[in-house]
């Protein structure tokens, strides 16, 4: 049932595609994306942008 959904959603680009600005747009956030993953990765990305992680579960006072 959710191939047909797909389906109708390709016919639809296929009639009318998205604007040229559209897909460049869309293209340099996941490059943005990638860049930021990337310095991460090999230990480039400064530690004062870099969140910390809270402890885990709900603390609850008893």
């Amino acid at each position: 049932m959710n191939n047909l959904n797909w389906l109708i959603r390709a016919s639809r680009w296929v009639r009318n595609p998205p604007s040229e600005k559209r897909v460049i747009l869309v293209f340099s956030v996941i490059a943005i994306g990638l860049a930021i993953a990337g310095l991460e990765y090999f230990g480039f990305w400064p530690d004062w942008a870099t969140l910390e992680r809270p402890p885990r579960g709900p603390h609850l006072p008893r």
